[in-house]
């Protein structure tokens, strides 16, 4: 119990429950403070958007192209079209779903929030577009030119936002949260959207099933064998999932249980499982995608473009590629295309952190076995072209 009190999902959740009960207590001057410093917190973690994205997503190039093979290329597209599939079915069922979900995108006799005392601006030191078309560019030119002495600083560099990330952006996202859902309740709405929230967190795990089945049909294809072979030893590698919320800190349960499946070859599970872990993300994608759509008709009023959304998929999937390995890791590497494409505010994004994060433990087992299923793939393809079965060594 001390260990979950003190987990993320569980910090968000007192901080929402706190925000909540909060707003409706304070006066107009506690509030003025409490709207200036979600100010600046949104600032400081807008600010490290395109650290994030050069600092995982160039590192994650350089180490796929130093290590590059047939293989590989096969798992990166297998892994980014996973990735987009299940960004474009949840998609699909956003469109389907969210105009059932009687969300009431105004609410009548809303208070106004108060300005703020001060406003404190911290620019980015690049677009976030900018971050991600540099850090592809360089981390292929890195590995094209053979550059280990770039290719060093990328790694030093990704260490070093890591840290900022784990010191800096994830302590203050509580605090963050719960002054969020302080001005919500503040105003007034946070009562009539709650339950909307826990609908669409169902939803989504409802999705994560269905997709883990169309996956590991298309293994079972691949392979011309049985998926339930590779399925019924994935349950610890599920619940660890469910406990740690990070695939690294999964990977070493999730290598027992592939190794234990008779029908993958124990090369391209000691090659994929390590690899899947850190650049297939299939149910974190999901799961963000429809809650975009649902935030979107929540705080805007309307669902984004099909040209929109399908545009916000693709890039995405790509992001989710070099995402850092922490809780909510996607969804964070991914507020700049959220505010780019989508033009959230800092309440959409504040929003997108909450609900993402509360239910990131399912989107991380939902990752982790999915992995299974296209290390089946890889053993079907490495089976169909002959490729002879050697031996590879993984420290965990």
């Amino acid at each position: 119990m001390k260990k979950f009190m003190t987990s993320l999902p569980a910090k968000l959740l007192i901080g929402v429950i706190l925000g909540i009960l909060a707003g409706q207590v304070l006066g107009e001057s506690a509030m003025q403070v409490v709207v200036t410093l979600k100010y600046i917190m949104n600032q400081v973690i807008v600010f490290c958007v395109p650290l994030i994205i050069i600092g995982f997503i160039a590192p994650s190039i350089t180490k796929l192209g130093n290590n590059a093979s047939r293989m590989l290329g096969v798992a990166l597209v297998a892994a980014y079209l996973s990735s987009l599939g299940a960004a474009l079915f949840s998609m699909a069922a956003g469109y389907l779903l969210i105009p059932h979900l009687s969300i009431a995108s105004s609410v009548d006799g809303l208070k106004e929030l108060p300005a703020i005392v001060f406003q404190l601006d911290i620019p980015q030191i690049m677009p976030v577009m900018s971050a991600l078309v540099f850090s592809v560019l360089v981390g292929l030119a890195a590995t094209w030119s053979k550059a280990s002495v770039i290719t060093s600083v990328l790694d030093e560099f990704q260490k070093i936002v890591l840290e900022i990330v784990t010191r800096v952006v994830i302590p203050i996202l509580p605090v963050f949260i719960a002054f969020t859902f302080c001005s919500l309740s503040y105003e007034g709405t946070i009562t009539k959207q709650l339950p909307v929230f826990l609908k669409v967190v169902i939803i989504v795990m409802i999705g994560h099933f269905i997709w883990l089945t169309l996956l590991y049909t298309i293994g079972g294809v691949s392979t011309g064998t049985n998926p339930m072979e590779v399925v019924k030893n994935y349950g610890p590698a599920y619940i660890t999932a469910v406990g740690t919320m990070s695939s690294a800190a999964t990977l070493a349960v999730a290598l027992r249980c592939a190794r234990k499946c008779k029908t993958l070859r124990s090369d391209m599970v000691d090659f994929g499982i390590p690899l899947f872990a850190n650049i297939h993300l299939c149910g974190s994608v999901l799961t963000e995608v429809f809650f975009v759509m649902t935030v979107s008709k929540i705080l805007y009023g309307s669902i984004p473009s099909v040209g929109t959304m399908v545009l916000f998929c693709a890039l995405l999937g790509i992001f989710a590629i070099g995402a850092p390995g922490v809780p909510g890791g996607t969804v964070m590497a991914s507020l700049g295309l959220i505010s780019g494409v989508l033009m959230f505010d800092e309440t959409g994004l504040a929003l997108m952190l909450t609900i993402f994060a509360l239910q990131d433990s399912f989107g991380t087992a939902c990752n982790v076995t999915g992995d299974g299923a296209l290390t089946m793939i890889l053993t079907g393809y490495a089976k169909k072209h002959k490729i002879e079965e050697q031996k590879i060594n993984v420290e965990l």
